[in-house]
């Protein structure tokens, strides 16, 4: 093989892996928005679920994301806890992780969900996932012990863990009737829409921790 011939496929071979490096960089940052009926979009078209309304609005705030929606409606957190494996890809590098609402509305003993959520933070952090942990609050008529107990799991789990977290996942919707479905527990399109609103300064500190630690 000649000099110039040799030169030649180097080049081509350069120009390649430099290609392939550039379609990597410009890969979108893979989140999972992983939880219930709330996550789900219970009743709603899908583009109106949360993980749907979240990826546009940090979108026009600049950010490359893409946000797959892995809510399933009625999941406790020992169902969060059975399918997480499968449910979070390879190439995942944050989960929204919200789950604990039915847990608190079957009467789950608080310890198991506790439970359940330390298994599951744990196995995203073996992986090297980055975890934004949205809080939930017990319904009032379980009464004060119970709510005690329950709602102060997602503070533990986030300082145990080191991750993340969003106090009340459904902060200024559940006292707004006019942004909730006729059930009076999960919101509708404009309820979404506010939950979009008010936890994006959040998820937007979340995702740059992400980059950061690129």
């Amino acid at each position: 093989m000649s000099f110039k011939a040799a030169l030649s496929i180097f080049a081509s071979l350069a120009i390649t892996a430099l290609l392939s490096a550039g379609s990597a960089l410009a890969e979108p940052i893979k989140l999972v928005g992983f939880g219930d009926s709330l996550m789900a979009g219970y009743q709603l078209p899908a583009s109106d679920a949360f993980p749907v309304k979240l990826e546009a609005a940090l979108r026009e705030k600049g950010f490359d994301v893409e946000i797959a929606n892995a809510g399933v409606s009625g999941d406790t957190s020992s169902g969060g806890l059975a399918r997480l494996d499968w449910s979070i890809p390879d190439g995942t590098k944050g989960v929204i992780l919200e789950l604990g609402a039915n847990d608190a509305l079957r009467g789950i003993p608080p310890e198991q969900t506790e439970k359940n959520l330390d298994a599951m933070l744990t196995r995203l952090k073996e992986r090297g996932i980055a975890v934004l942990l949205a809080g939930m609050m017990a319904p009032p008529n379980m009464g004060p012990d119970y709510g005690e107990r329950f709602n102060g799991i997602y503070q533990r789990m986030a300082d145990k863990h080191g991750v993340a977290l969003y106090p009340f996942f459904l902060d200024g919707v559940v006292t707004h009737a006019n942004l909730q479905l006729e059930d009076g527990m999960h919101p509708n399109s404009e309820g979404v829409d506010v939950m979009v609103r008010t936890m994006l300064p959040a998820t937007e500190t979340f995702l740059k921790s992400i980059t950061a630690g690129e």
